[in-house]
């Protein structure tokens, strides 16, 4: 055999298979006003980002970095979610324990139903048309189907709610229970709890992510970023992160896993067969701790907004926004 092949052969086989791309920061697109702000989600096919903040849902032209619309009278949005080949969209309502559903042409809210206590994260379940509301106070998670705009049933879970992933080719839907530090595993056709995974060394976890097609779990809390095998709930590798994290994803093109810290950055994470190592940390801002990818284009959205000195009189307390800072952090890869 030619001996500069063997070189060159001996030489790919020591690089990753996959590595993420270096990312950089491309845009901010201004929102402005004021309130609390959650999740962020992205629709890759109708180029549109979905921003929770306050009362409403702020909808951006991807192409163009503006703003197209506005989804009011969310009262204390978490999160939103889409089913485009039905043209709606969900708000979890948490200051009124309601989801939205919401034409997605008109941008109105078509009707709501009733959650459990504060429905924070959620995520729509295309085969099975579902809307699932993680509640994060109430300790549940309400199913609603898509179609009818009806509440199937209320589940209880072990504890505070956060992020869930569905895997439909195992029938499971993953539930991240931040004060147990743990994680729920629901059947898709009881809705019954059927596991519960510990997530150890994360703790509090709140972030999710899933590679469906190798089966995997990523969940971020704590200090660490932990894949879990979604068959046995086993924690196959973990890696650093960055502090106060709130949201995971994962891009299965260049299979790496982003995690989003209020620390004000992001961690970047190579996937390599079961194996995890940082490839980059991204500067954002301090309290950007949501984040969402567009799978197509591979950017990263994160919401983030300007604050007054943290008033040392005040203990614990939040700290107070400055008025019309709030807007879309944009990354992509360079």
């Amino acid at each position: 055999m030619n001996t500069h092949y063997i070189a060159l052969s001996l030489i790919l086989a020591s690089l990753p298979l996959q590595a993420a791309p270096v990312y950089t920061k491309l845009a901010e697109i201004p929102i402005g006003g004021a309130g609390r702000f959650d999740y962020l989600n992205a629709d890759c096919v109708g180029q549109r980002l979905y921003v929770s903040h306050g009362t409403e849902v702020v909808v951006i032209d991807t192409i163009n970095n503006e703003i197209v619309g506005r989804i009011e009278k969310t009262v204390g949005v978490h999160g939103f979610a889409f089913a485009a080949e039905l043209g709606l969209g969900f708000s979890t309502n948490g200051g009124e324990n309601m989801l939205g559903i919401i034409d997605l042409k008109s941008l109105q809210t078509k009707s709501k139903v009733a959650t459990g206590a504060n429905p924070d994260a959620l995520i729509y379940e295309p085969t099975q048309q579902q809307v699932w509301a993680f509640n994060h106070t109430g300790k549940s998670v309400t199913i609603v189907d898509a179609l009818t705009g009806t509440a199937i049933t209320t589940t209880a879970l072990s504890g505070d709610a956060e992020a869930g992933q569905a895997d439909a080719a195992l029938g499971k839907v993953f539930i991240n229970i931040e004060d147990t530090n743990s994680v729920d595993v629901v059947d898709m056709k009881t809705f019954a709890v059927i596991g519960n995974y510990p997530v150890a060394p994360a703790s509090s976890p709140t972030g999710m992510a899933i590679d469906t097609a190798n089966h995997h779990l990523f969940v971020g809390g704590g200090e660490a970023l932990v894949m879990m095998d979604t068959h046995t709930g086993t924690v196959l590798a973990s890696a650093p992160i960055c502090v106060g994290t709130d949201a995971t994803t994962f891009d299965a093109t260049n299979s790496a896993v982003f995690v989003s810290c209020s620390d004000g950055h992001i961690t970047v994470i190579d996937v390599m067969g079961d194996t995890l190592s940082v490839a980059q940390t991204i500067d954002t801002a301090v309290g950007a701790r949501t984040m969402t990818l567009d799978p197509v284009t591979h950017k990263l959205y994160t919401s983030a907004v300007d604050y007054l000195p943290a008033d040392p009189a005040v203990a614990n307390g939040r700290p107070q926004a400055l008025q019309d800072t709030f807007r879309v952090l944009v990354f992509g890869p360079q």
